[in-house]
């Protein structure tokens, strides 16, 4: 499932390069949690939050039904 979820973040990507952001594949438990890292203006962001829920975890449900929940960690 690593795989699929970095090829799907690589689609997600740009949308928050073009912001000054970033992301970070951290993990992938086997109990579908994607860990992930934000970068960039995304780190600091007041709507990080939002941008993970609404957007990350969304985009990744929606492409790999085993995805259960993303979650940011912090450096």
């Amino acid at each position: 499932m690593r795989e699929k979820v970095e090829e799907a973040l690589g689609r997600i990507k740009p949308g928050l390069q073009a912001d000054g952001g970033d992301i970070e594949l951290v993990d992938v438990t086997d109990d579908g949690v994607v860990q992930v890292r934000l970068l960039g203006s995304c780190a600091g962001c007041p709507m990080s939050q939002m941008t993970l829920t609404y957007y990350v975890e969304q985009t990744l449900k929606e492409s790999i039904p085993e995805v259960k929940s993303v979650q940011n960690v912090l450096l």
